[in-house]
């Protein structure tokens, strides 16, 4: 079987890869299983270098990962270049923090030593996503390989040649078997998460695969790292500048395409500020227009539309787009809907697309309860001049990770973990090198004299 992959902008083929077979996927497990060994006793500070010069074979193929991942997903090249730029930022990061890496001494007796020593696991299957496949994967595999696991990586179908090429790149720098690729559906990552073999499956995706590969790996014992969906709110608080929340808000719900996990899906917007805050969103969302690529495919535009076709029949207003845009290529126009209610798809799920859901609320007590009561817990942003507010928000949003005033900010190194459907474990970060390793606990004992 092929896969198929067309330019969103075009409608043009890109791609075409045959699909691994069963024992195509299981003989790329048994060579990362095989390197392991070697590679776990290879000094922390070798793999560190080995992965510092991957990063440096990504950094000299940047522009071309990010042609590939242009067709392949249509991002636009701006965007493309910097999930690579981000990516070579993530194996350098991991390159220094992997031979930094450490376990803890405990206190016992006297004539005794007692230590926590990091290990690492094994093998890693890395299920990477098409919506920020380079740096994602960067992530997830530079964390296992600094700290002595191999990697069985397969990229997502939407992006397998993208995927496929990141890891050429960084395979060249190891020894062999170290970093596996993959190229395939979700049959070939359901044989690797089924696969006794492999120990760790880390996956960033929908939360649907992510339930079916938890339960895959708890039923076998493997660790799993999951970050899946989300229904990320945004809360405007009265006081607010009502043009700068405008701006926030459409930034958060429109970049990329509305194709980013952390993505704003719902936005409560408190009474008082409400008419100047959706007039400057509508804005906005106009001034947006050509500054968004295509959705990465037809399947997916019709997952958008039908959440917006939902929300319309079922109440709500279309102040700016709504409709598919005519013409070649897979382009939905940043959307602004107002009147939306909690039972509405665009409240309930994740749409993954550039659609700004607008809810008028009494207050601010209304917009953090609302906003708490949902089944994801990936993220949340509040814009509040009340710190009283942001402090309250902080403690009572059941998410892992809260951004008061700035939709996208954070430190680098960062981390997060993910809440109920939308996953467990700290995806990056140096918490993620504590996910890639296990404890073994050591007893030092003199022998009697």
């Amino acid at each position: 079987m092929e896969l198929t992959v067309v330019n969103p902008r075009s409608g043009e083929t890109v791609t075409r890869t045959t699909i691994a077979q069963p024992h195509e996927c299981d003989a790329a497990v048994a060579r990362a299983r095989a390197a392991f060994p070697a590679w776990a006793r290879t000094p922390a500070v070798e793999r560190g270098a080995a992965l510092s010069t991957a990063a440096d074979a990504v950094a000299y193929a940047a522009d071309e990962l990010a042609d590939c991942n242009e067709r392949e997903t249509g991002k636009t090249h701006d965007d493309a270049l910097g999930g690579v730029q981000a990516a070579v930022g993530t194996l350098r990061q991991y390159a220094q923090l992997g031979p930094l890496h450490r376990g803890r001494s405990l206190l016992g007796a006297w004539d005794a030593t007692d230590l926590m020593l990091p290990e690492p696991r094994g093998v890693v299957a890395a299920l990477t996503p098409w919506n920020d496949p380079v740096a994602v994967a960067a992530g997830l595999i530079g964390a296992a390989i600094v700290t002595g696991n191999t990697v069985v990586h397969k990229p997502s179908e939407r992006c397998p040649a993208t995927g496929r090429r990141f890891s050429e790149l960084v395979a060249s720098c190891l020894p062999d078997g170290v970093l596996e690729n993959v190229d395939g559906d979700a049959s070939s990552g359901g044989r690797l998460t089924a696969s006794p073999e492999v120990d760790v499956v880390a996956h960033v995706g929908s939360s649907a695969t992510g339930r079916m590969i938890a339960r895959a790996c708890a039923e076998r014992g493997a660790k799993v790292l999951l970050e899946n969906g989300g229904n990320d709110a945004l809360i405007v608080d009265d006081g607010v500048l009502p043009t700068w929340a405008a701006q926030q808000a459409a930034t958060g719900a429109f970049a990329n395409a509305g194709q980013i996990c952390v993505a704003v899906e719902r936005i409560y917007v408190v009474s008082s500020v409400a008419e100047e805050f959706l007039d400057a969103l509508v804005e906005e969302a106009r001034e947006w227009v050509d500054r968004i690529g295509p959705l990465v495919d037809e399947r997916h535009r019709e997952h958008v539309h039908s959440h917006v076709a939902d929300a319309t029949s079922s109440g709500a207003r279309v102040l700016a787009g709504g409709a598919p845009r005519p013409g070649a290529g897979t382009f939905y126009p940043p959307t602004v809907i107002a009147g939306c209610t909690p039972d509405m798809l665009v409240f309930r799920e994740e749409t993954f697309g550039p659609v700004a859901a607008v809810r008028v609320v009494a207050d601010f007590a209304s917009a953090l309860a609302e906003a708490a009561d949902d089944r994801f817990g990936l993220a949340a942003t509040v814009l509040t001049p009340d710190m009283a507010h942001a402090q309250e928000a902080v403690r009572a949003l059941p998410v892992g990770t809260v951004k008061i005033n700035d939709v996208f900010g954070g430190a680098p190194g960062g981390s997060a973990q993910p809440r109920r459907a939308s996953g467990h474990g700290f995806g990056y970060g140096p918490e993620l090198l504590d996910e890639m390793t296990t404890m073994k606990v050591v007893h030092l004992s003199s022998p009697p004299q």
